[in-house]
């Protein structure tokens, strides 16, 4: 990729926000997003024509070129004439597979509209449906590009009727999907109309486009497309002059989808839970270049050179170099030292970037993907954006060590700064063992992430075999049982019970948070979930893996000095609980008494931990407690006579059958099966179907494992993690 000439132009442009907009192209895997992408920058002049569809400029990573698959969100800003008139057009690439999905989520924050791109062999697939969910819930605005046409005219041979009945089918799936996961008023406003030329069709490899207007316009029919495909390249070459795909894309992105200043009129009101009457709440609706700076971190990347580089939408206000500004959910204040527009690889700098675009700024040194930054006057009084949902969990780990004990100082700081630009990496220490864990969404995450461990850091690793994560959880509620401190001047009086599946479910979408109002949290856990007012009122603290604890007490003594202790005491709790040391999932944790001593020396963490981990475990293990086990759905479309095979596969990997309906020929087949089984899934599917199933996967739920099972699994576990093999009783946590 070349340094790019027009940013002076860009820059120029950003400053009238009618003339720019916030894209992404987002996709079910291989799809042909970064193909796509390639076409636009070429016709933007960043790349040469000749290397479009070939060069994959913004997978910018060996690796991403080697596997020619997305692994990480890159940022280009583009400039296109539409009109006579110029706009610009800050684009983000996202990843479409699964185990990238936190990086694309995380992406929609900063854009308001999407060209979703679809295959048109494979259709709607699994990726795609999830994706234009996340879409509907940030309120990103999608249009559709319906991608490799050619395949149906080289591939399938498809007659042009067939092919048009082919595209109808495709949008028919589409709009049917938007209706179903859009809000009103937008349902009915966002539908995609292909008369009006709000869906794309063409080849991003071959890169030619068009809309129905602009076929109608330039006197193109389907059965010109196949007559081109059938004069070879030439046919080609006249198919690009006449309908270049750049214009049919960007043209549908200037007129379907909105500027800054559209967007954030009904954005903010979403996305913000603050004062919607206050001065900064008008600053963001408005995106107002002169109110308060207001920018929310989407991306945070490592340049070698310069350290770490933090992206962001500005949302109000304006954001230059040696600027002071507060990091509202770290509280801390740091300095800008350089703004600059993220052009791929290569950053640009610039003087000022203005609300309603994208900037990435260097200096940030405590920043992280979700954070709200703002200047330092709203430092006592901003309210964070909502958090960004992230719809799957590190379910797979490996134990690494460097091969070179030397090393370990090195492994340590790059694992620290992997986990900083991917926040869905976790990085634990076994203290038993001494290990260090690294976990992910799925095994081509770590994968991925090892790679760069050894090419971008220069580190080589011994790796362990790829291990699931369980997490604990009980099936009934306990007595109320006492834990006593160490000294035996503390007491406190608990009783545990499994949280509902609505109270889950509104915790994991961000509908309930630790850090709402009480108020305002307890309405919607009454009126959603049909808790108790005052009891939700009482909630203390929300657990990360959505466990809750809730203050039933009355009149104790010296409890308002103990809170944050007894809740640090619950978190710790909850991250190993007792039957496999495993993460604790799903559990309310009720205080109904306590007896604190008067004295602060004897009512220190060290006494108060262990009274209040005591009294959660016992609890925990006599309340039928379980390991849960993570479960992946998957959609599987094969020719009718390869099904048995798939739903052989299915059976024998413990998973069941959801769905099943039939497209013609084709049998798709959605179901559900353990993560601990899906290993040699992609194998086991190609030798069923003779290499014709096209499949995807995405994180369905955690699910109790087979009691038939338990027992050995337990002893497994702890026996890897270097404990008894036989869990605890509850009366090893009883004081004498």
């Amino acid at each position: 990729m070349v340094r790019y000439k027009r940013v002076t132009d860009i820059l120029r442009i950003m400053k009238n926000l009618e003339q720019v907009r916030n894209i992404g192209i987002t996709a079910h895997v291989d799809h042909g997003k970064t193909t796509l992408s390639d076409s636009l920058l070429a016709a933007a002049g960043i790349i040469s024509e000749k290397v479009a569809g070939e060069a994959l400029a913004l997978d910018y990573l060996d690796v991403e070129q080697r596997r020619q698959m997305t692994v990480k969100t890159a940022n280009v800003s583009l400039y296109h004439e539409y009109r006579g008139k110029p706009y610009v057009i800050n684009l983000i690439d996202t990843p479409g597979h699964v185990d990238f999905s936190s990086k694309t989520t995380r992406a929609y924050r900063a854009i308001d509209g999407a060209i979703v791109v679809v295959d048109a062999v494979e259709g709607v697939m699994t990726q795609t449906e999830m994706y234009l969910r996340l879409l509907m819930e940030e309120l990103v605005r999608p249009v559709l590009y319906i991608n490799k046409i050619d395949r149906l005219i080289k591939e399938l041979r498809l007659t042009p009727a067939e092919i048009q009945q082919r595209l109808v089918g495709i949008m028919k799936e589409f709009n049917s999907l938007l209706s179903t996961y859009a809000e009103e008023p937008y349902r009915s406003r966002w539908l995609l109309d292909p008369a009006k030329g709000q869906v794309v069709f063409g080849s991003a490899k071959d890169r030619w486009g068009l809309t129905v207007p602009l076929a109608q316009d330039r006197g193109i029919k389907f059965s010109d497309i196949v007559a081109a495909y059938e004069r070879g390249r030439e046919g080609i070459a006249e198919l690009q002059k006449l309908a270049p795909l750049h214009e049919a894309i960007l043209d549908t992105v200037i007129k379907y989808l909105p500027n800054p200043k559209e967007a954030q009129r009904y954005r903010i009101l979403k996305l913000w839970h603050g004062d919607l009457s206050s001065d900064v709440a008008r600053a963001m609706i408005e995106a107002d270049p002169n109110g308060p700076l207001v920018m929310v971190i989407n991306d945070i990347k490592f340049d070698p050179h310069a350290g770490l580089v933090a992206t962001g939408r500005i949302y109000s206000g304006s954001v230059k170099p040696g600027e002071e500004v507060w990091l509202v959910n770290t509280r801390f204040s740091e300095r800008v030292l350089q703004v600059s527009l993220y052009m791929g690889l290569y950053r640009e700098l610039a003087d000022e970037i203005i609300a309603g675009n994208i900037a990435a700024l260097l200096g940030l040194s405590k920043a992280r993907a979700g954070e709200t930054i703002v200047s330092l006057k709203l430092k006592d009084s901003m309210v964070p954006f909502e958090k960004m949902r992230i719809l799957t969990e590190p379910v797979v780990t490996v134990s690494i060590e460097p091969k070179t004990p030397s090393d370990l100082p090195r492994l340590i700081d790059s694992l620290h700064k992997m986990s900083i630009e991917d926040p869905s990496l976790l990085i634990k220490i076994n203290e038993e063992t001494g290990e260090y864990l690294l976990s992910g969404l799925g095994t081509l995450h770590i994968e991925i992430a090892l790679t760069l461990l050894k090419e971008f850091y220069g580190l080589d690793v011994n790796v362990s075999q790829p291990l699931i994560v369980y997490r604990e959880s009980i099936r009934e509620g306990s007595d109320v049982f006492e834990g006593k401190s160490p000294n035996k001047h503390n007491k406190v009086y608990i009783h545990v019970e499994p949280l509902d599946q609505r109270t889950i479910d509104l915790i994991a979408q961000g509908v309930v948070t630790e850090d709402m109002d009480p108020r305002d949290r307890a309405k919607i856990l009454r009126d959603e979930a049909g808790w108790d007012y005052d009891e939700a009122r009482r909630i203390w603290a929300i657990d990360e893996n959505i466990d809750v604890f809730v203050d039933l007490t009355s009149g104790v003594q010296y409890l308002r000095e103990v809170r944050d202790t007894l809740i640090q005491g619950f978190r710790l709790s909850m991250k190993e609980g007792p039957l496999a040391a495993e993460p604790v999932r799903g559990v309310k944790v009720v205080l109904h008494d306590a007896v604190i001593h008067e004295d602060p020396a004897h009512r220190g963490p060290g006494q108060l931990f262990p009274a209040t981990r005591n009294a959660i475990y016992i609890g925990l293990l006599t309340s039928k407690p379980t390991l849960l086990e993570p479960l992946i759905k998957i959609d599987v479309r094969v020719p009718s006579e390869f099904i048995s095979g798939v739903t052989a596969i299915v059976a024998k990997k413990r998973g069941r059958v959801i769905d099943m309906s039939y497209q013609g020929p084709i049998v798709r087949t959605v179901a559900e099966l353990p993560v601990a089984e899906s290993f040699d899934l992609a194998e086991a599917l190609r030798g069923a179907s003779a290499g014709k199933a096209l499949w995807g996967q995405e994180f369905s739920r955690w699910a109790p494992v087979p009691d038939s099972m338990l027992l050995d699994l337990v002893k497994s576990i702890r026996e890897r993690k270097g404990l008894k093999p036989e869990p605890p009783k509850p009366s090893d946590f009883i004081g004498p």
